[in-house]
């Protein structure tokens, strides 16, 4: 049942990588959207996801937040999907998840936000600085055809959303191994139906 599965999102945010991660699992699902004006600073919205933020799922009565987090869930809630790391592939499945969720994050929007830490603070920092982490990144999406290997999971929808987006902002640098993996990935079907979904969903909230 589509309630059994509820969709919190905003088609003007992150919430665009799991409604495609949704399409790829193919689950049965109730979407919301949640406006930034009003609902999503709510007490009712709130009580779902404190931080105020999208995008949010509830799976039987359970709240699952943070993107990276609701892949990982979604791949293992449906396994029919084939999602799921196997077991040679977890090594890379977790690390580039994670480390796009982590330093990829962190090392982008400071950059966006013009900081540059200074060699003491990169120390500290769990990314270091911006070059180091996109060099990075860019071995990682080079290495194989999918993150993981030669197999699409459900690491490639988040660390693919992050490329993806970076190189349409700016906030990445065009290099070809981020163009070529990117391409691959916006090829999929699963990908094209949520985007179709989420872009006629802001058609729709454009003032007349």
């Amino acid at each position: 049942m589509a309630d059994d599965l509820v969709f919190y999102t905003n088609p003007q945010s992150r919430g665009r990588i799991v409604r495609w991660m949704l399409e790829e699992v193919g689950a049965d699902y109730r979407a919301e959207v949640v406006d930034y004006a009003t609902r999503m600073k709510g007490a009712d919205y709130l009580a779902i996801n404190p931080m105020g933020k999208v995008p949010t799922i509830v799976h039987h009565g359970k709240v699952v937040t943070e993107c990276a987090a609701i892949c990982a869930y979604l791949a293992e809630a449906f396994p029919e999907a084939g999602l799921a790391p196997r077991p040679e592939e977890r090594a890379d499945y977790y690390r580039w998840l994670f480390f796009a969720a982590g330093p990829v994050e962190q090392a982008v929007t400071n950059n966006f936000a013009k900081f540059d830490p200074s060699p003491e603070q990169a120390r500290a920092f769990g990314y270091g600085n911006y070059a180091t982490t996109v060099d990075v990144l860019e071995r990682a999406v080079a290495a194989h055809d999918y993150i993981a290997g030669d197999r699409f999971t459900a690491a490639d929808v988040y660390v693919g959303s992050a490329v993806g987006w970076g190189v349409l902002f700016g906030t990445l640098p065009k290099r070809d191994a981020f163009t070529a993996y990117f391409e691959r990935l916006s090829g999929r079907e699963a990908y094209r139906r949520a985007a179709a979904k989420d872009d006629a969903l802001v058609k729709e909230q454009a003032p007349a």
